[in-house]
This record gives structure tokens, sequence and C-alpha cells, in this order.
């Protein structure tokens, strides 16, 4: 193999174009095989084999400095940068993060996991060097789908007024995660239809130096173009057209589900999975549903369809009564309130992570005008994820805005309950914390009246503790409860915005020591309301939740060890609680 004499960028550098195009399918054939195994980013990987070698092959990394947006197209990078062990050892499959991460390499300047940020960040980067008097190059490479982010436009616009080296790979397959939307991508397909020769250019509007690759997915061409623009002294935009998932036909022929996929997803003799009803399902058939009885109803999505079950189907089911606003959660939420604003009835769906880029929106445009729009948080709880996807953070972001309401179902009818109290009532913004466990159904409807805001189910009454099991950890409660080995009250919150001051209160004639569970960062969470009310009495309150940390691919139990979240250390605090208080 080629990719043996391969330890550094430097190696590159001396082999042949034929040899490149040799190495080209040895990098394919191991990032099919190893995301096959693992799961992750296939396609996106896929696509951008040819450039990173052409940019390795043409530029000093790092001297030259490589800034990727969203990073889940680094693996061939990773490969050619002394991290190929990763890929060709199955024992080492998860030694290294699925994005750029500065700890692991020299060549990775960011630990990058969010889209839209790498023009920004280049920006600084050209900045920094010019200041100290540096030379090297700053490459940027976004794709296309990345630049409806808002952050992205932010930093062209800087980028391109810059009187120094910048250069801009923009990898156009004609794709975000699911198709692109939006008038930007009518410009590049006519510069993809015109070989880059359109007058209307949007990046030289912008002040970019521009070129135009067709064939991106050929080394030759690929190099001959970054020659020709390294060390510029002005702002470069180099425009190369891509194929997603190039050289796995599957892939290619199917974009969208090969974005990213499941471990096992190409292998021949996987058993098929049959219909399971989850609470994605769930939200999939409510909104068909409600599309359909009611042409007010809207489900909006930021790029991201497939985590919600917005497959095609779906989108051509709903046809108008959806909006792919592409990845700019900002402008959706701006969005949803207008819309709610003016008598529709937005339901925007959106993942915990991605939630911390509207915190403005929400504020601003959402919560000051007190929208009456529904959003939908996704995959909210502690997990084992990267760094860069971690979904602790949404408790305290969401619930700390004025006017909102969050709500915390426990199982499907009482999601069921909120998602009509939300669609029919017009005094709030309403965000719902889809439940991130397997779904539980009562069988029971839920009656609820969720006008009346705040107020807590009491499931089981009892004395002396009392457990307030919030949304994903109310069966964590109920374990507790059991382990504790004593009649505990069990508490069922529901809201996250707010607290049932009389509730609270009637607790203190028969309670000594109150429990709260969140799914969630505690700083700023659900827990510190209730230990506010408490702090002037002889109440003993023990929140339980995530500390504030980023933590990295840490599984999820030893998490659960850490934060004390498993229902033997919980009762052995409290006991230890209640025989000091005896004392």
């Amino acid at each position: 193999m080629i990719l043996d004499r391969l330890n550094t960028p430097d190696d590159l550098k001396k082999l042949s174009f034929e040899e490149m195009n040799t190495l080209a399918g040895e990098i394919r054939e191991l990032i099919i095989k190893k995301v096959n195994t693992t799961g992750g980013h296939m396609g996106p990987n896929l696509g951008i084999v040819e450039a990173t070698i052409a940019m390795h092959y043409v530029f000093n990394s790092p001297v030259d400095k490589f800034v990727f947006d969203v990073s889940h197209q680094c693996y061939p990078h990773k490969i050619l940068t002394g991290r190929k062990e990763g890929f060709t050892n199955s024992d080492k499959y998860h030694v290294y993060t699925g994005y750029t991460a500065p700890e692991e390499s020299e060549h990775d300047l960011f630990k990058i996991g969010h889209t839209s940020t790498s023009v920004s960040l280049a920006c600084g980067v050209a900045k920094a060097r010019d200041l100290k008097g540096e030379k090297g190059n700053v490459l940027a490479l976004i794709g296309d789908g990345s630049l409806s982010g808002g952050e992205a436009l932010e930093g062209l616009n800087n980028a391109g007024s810059m009187d120094s080296n910048i250069i801009i790979v923009v990898n156009d397959n004609d794709m975000s995660i699911a198709e692109n939307h939006g008038g930007l991508y009518d410009n590049l397909k006519l510069l993809r239809e015109t070989d880059g020769k359109a007058e209307c250019n949007f990046f030289k509007s912008l002040g970019f130096d521009y070129c135009y690759v067709n064939e991106g997915n050929c080394v030759e061409k690929l190099v001959e173009t970054f020659e020709k623009v390294k060390d510029a002294s002005h702002p470069v935009v180099v425009h190369i057209r891509t194929v997603k998932g190039c050289g796995l036909d599957v892939a290619e022929q199917n974009k969208e589900a090969f974005h990213w996929i499941l471990p096992g997803t190409l292998d021949e003799n996987k058993e098929p999975v049959g219909f399971v009803e989850d609470y994605t399902s769930l939200t999939r058939q409510y909104i068909l549903d409600k599309t359909k009885e009611d042409k007010t109803v809207i489900a909006v999505n930021a790029g991201t369809p497939g985590v919600f079950g917005f497959d095609k189907e779906f989108r051509n089911t709903v046809g108008k009564q959806y909006t792919d606003v592409g990845i700019a959660e900002e402008h959706a939420v701006a969005y949803c309130s207008a819309l709610a604003t003016c008598g529709a009835k937005p339901v925007f769906a959106v993942m915990s992570s991605f939630i911390q880029r509207t915190y403005d929106q929400m504020s601003q445009d959402l919560c000051l005008n007190n929208s009456p729009a529904t959003m939908l948080v996704y995959w909210g709880g502690i997990s084992g994820a990267d760094a860069t996807h971690l979904c602790t953070f949404d408790i305290p972001l969401v619930s700390n805005i004025p006017n909102m309401v969050y709500l915390a179902p426990t199982n499907k009818e009482e999601y069921l309950a909120m998602l009509d109290w939300s669609l029919a009532q017009n005094e709030h913004p309403v965000a719902i914390r889809v439940p991130n466990v397997p779904l539980v159904s009562t069988g029971i409807e839920d009656d609820t009246d969720y006008s009346i805001l705040n107020k807590f189910k009491v499931v089981e009454n009892g004395e002396k503790v009392a457990i307030l099991a919030l949304g994903n950890f109310f069966e964590l409660g109920r374990q507790v409860k059991k382990e504790l080995g004593i009649n505990a009250t069990l508490i069922n919150p529901c809201f996250m915005t707010g607290i049932d001051e009389e509730l609270l209160e009637n607790l203190k004639a028969n309670h000594d020591v109150v429990i709260t569970l969140e799914d969630g960062e505690l700083d700023g969470g659900f827990g510190e309301k209730i230990s506010r009310f408490y702090a002037n009495s002889d109440m003993k309150v023990l929140n339980y939740g995530a500390k504030k940390e980023f933590t990295d691919r840490v599984p999820l139990d030893e998490l659960y060890r850490r934060y004390r979240l498993t229902k033997e250390q919980i009762a052995e605090d409290v006991m230890k609680l209640k025989q000091t208080a005896t004392v």
C-alpha cells in the first residue's frame, strides 16, 4: 500500500500523481470499513479525499493552517497527519474523535463539531498571523450546506475585505445533510453550469478572487489550482465541485441516508429492523395528522431532517407545510416567531446541541414578543457523545428566558397532551424536551390542563423524602424510591421554567429531604430553583445532574457514577444525610 509509506504530510509530497490517485482509493477503503464498523460520517469524508490529498501536497501544514468547517470531513486529513492507525487497526478505531482535535495533532488548530464557523475562525487566524508579522497560508474548508449558516455569511463578508492571504475552499457537492435550501444555491448551481464563468458570482461580489474546479475529485486538477493560489496576497475562493459519497455507489445514490450511518449499515446479512414506535416516529405521525387537520400547522427544520424522521416521504406529503431553512437555527427561531405572531402554528424541531446557536433569537425575537411557537428539543440529556455534540446544556439555556414555558414529558400520553396544548394556546412560546429514552406508554389519556403553569404532579404520596424526577429521569426516581425502601413521595415536575410554590411549601409539613433529578447540567438548571426556594428553611435538598464540563466520549455509565446518578449512590447520600440530621 502507498499508505504504508506515509507517516506525515511531507511523505505525501514525494508521490507521483499516479501514486496519489492510488492513495485516494486506499483511503476510501479504510474510511468505508471503519465507518461501517463504528458508525459515523460516511458521505462527507468520501467526497473530500482528493481535495485533502491535494491540499497537503501543495501546502505545508502545520505552518500553513487548515481550518475545517464542522470537521465531519476530516478523516482523510487525520489519516495523512499521523493518525492512520485509527483507521488501519480496528483495536484503535475509537482512539481518535470524529472531528478535528488539537490534543491529537499539531495539524488540528481547533476542536470543531458545529457548522458554519470555519471562515470566521480563519479570519482570526489570518489576522493574528499578520499582526505578528508571520508568513504562511490560511485555508478554510467549508461545504456548500454550511454556507447557509449566518456565521458563514458574516465570516465571508469579513474575509472578502481582508488585504491579506486567506483561501476559502468551498466544497460544493450540491448537498447539505439533505438537499440544500435557499437562494444562495441558485448561484452555486449557475456557477457549476457555467464552469465558474457566470457574471453573477456571489463570492466575487464580496471581494474575493475566484477559481472554479469542476473536477473536484481529480487530484491533478486540484493541485494545479492550489498551486496557483498558494501564497496569494489577497482573499481567494477556490470553488470545487465534488461528489458526496464518492467511490461508494450506494452512498452516491442515496446521499442523504449516507451522510451519517449506524454501525453495520453496509453488512449484507444485517437483519432488517421492523417498525418500532418511539418518540421520533410518534412526533412524525403527529405532525402529519395535524397538517392534514389544520393548514396553518407547519413543521420547521434547520438542515437536519433525518434526526426527526422528516424523510423524503414526510416532506413530500406535508408539502408547503414544511420549511427547511438550511443550516440556520437562528433564522428558524425568528421565522417561527413571525409565523406564530401572524396566526400560523409552527413546530420547530431542533437538536439540543444545536439550539445553543439560537439564544439571542429565543430571547429577543421569540420570548420578548411572547410568540406562541412550539419548539421540540431532541436528544437532550447526559450522553457519551464527543465534546462538540453534548446535549446537557439546554435546560439552563432555555428555562431561564422570561415568557418561555419549557416542558419535560415522561411518557407518550403526556407528550401528546403537551403538543396538543402548545398548538392550541396563544399565550406563550413553548418548548418541549422530547424524551430521550425508550418510549413509555401508560395507556391512560393525559387530561392535564397545562395552561395552569408550573403545577407539578404528585404521582405517589409519601413522607420524609420527596423525589422530584424530571423528564428522562422519572424512571430513575421510581428506582430511587424502591432502593430507599421507604414511603417516599414521587413527583413529576413537568415544568422546567418555574416551580410549584404551593406544593413545595406543603412538603415542609412532613418531609425532611427533597431530591431533584435532572438529565442535564446542574448549574442554572431545574434543581437550583428548588434549592433556592428552600434556602431559608430547614429542608435539606440534594440536586443530582451533570457537572459543568465538556466531556469527550466518556461512557454513559461512567458519567452516571461520576455524578452519583445511580440509584444506589443516591440512596446512600439520602441515608447519610438523614443520619447526620438525626445526630
